[in-house]
């Protein structure tokens, strides 16, 4: 059973989320070639503070995303 995880940061709304499995599952199925019901996706949503690139938090790099 194939498991994706995608770390985002906070602030997507629902239906990008929901439209993001659906894709995903649907790269998944067609590349290893399993059902749609065997693959799981969990997104685990971070604040900015939490984030960092390059020695910065996000939420200093990117201020206004």
């Amino acid at each position: 059973m194939p498991l994706v995880k995608i770390y985002l940061w906070k602030g997507r709304d629902k239906e990008k989320k929901k439209e993001l499995i659906k894709k995903v599952t649907s790269a998944v199925v067609d590349v290893i070639d399993c059902s749609a019901e065997a693959v799981q996706v969990i997104i685990n949503e971070v604040d900015k503070d939490n984030w960092g690139i390059g020695g910065v938090p996000a939420s200093i790099k990117f201020p206004d995303r």
